[in-house]
């Protein structure tokens, strides 16, 4: 890694938000918890979507789902985006040189850019229409998003250790 990124992530660990964080008894904690809320709300939506893009639950019309549990995974990020920042100034110069930390943000961005490509060109073109046995690139795109989602969490959870 280059010197001017390690320095860049020193400074970050260095922030008055970064010192208050780590000296305080309950604030690390509280963010943690915070974080993994958020991820519950974020996967387990979109795990449940997942699900029924695969199959599950037929009777269930696809469109509906959307409406009611999409809204629970946007809520879910969130607080997962600024409470994942916030951890991560914490240890800047220990996260910005991992592997795994650069592997979640990767599979972080697979996963947004699932979501764009479902959303803007599977979902728009047969969503609303579909009864039943739902596209081939729907299904594609919930397996990638389950896999995704499953290593983000792995790699938080190797993060911690």
């Amino acid at each position: 890694m280059q010197a001017s990124a390690i320095a860049f992530f020193e400074t970050l660990e260095k922030t008055s938000w970064a010192v208050g964080i780590r000296q305080s008894a309950w604030l690390y904690p509280a963010l943690e918890i915070v974080h993994i809320l958020g991820i519950v709300m974020l996967v387990g939506a979109a795990f449940m979507f997942d699900l029924r893009l695969l199959g599950y639950s037929k009777s269930l019309q696809v469109s509906g789902l959307a409406d009611h549990l999409l809204p629970w995974s946007r809520r879910g990020l969130l607080l997962v985006i600024p409470s994942g920042i916030l951890l991560f100034l914490t240890n800047a110069q220990a996260l910005g040189t991992d592997a795994v930390f650069w592997l979640k943000l990767a599979l972080i961005l697979i996963a947004a850019l699932n979501v764009l490509f479902f959303h803007n060109y599977t979902f728009k073109k047969h969503g609303a229409s579909v009864s039943g046995q739902l596209p081939f690139a729907a299904r594609i795109s919930a397996v990638v998003s389950i896999v995704v989602w499953i290593g983000v969490i792995a790699c938080g959870r190797l993060l911690a250790y």
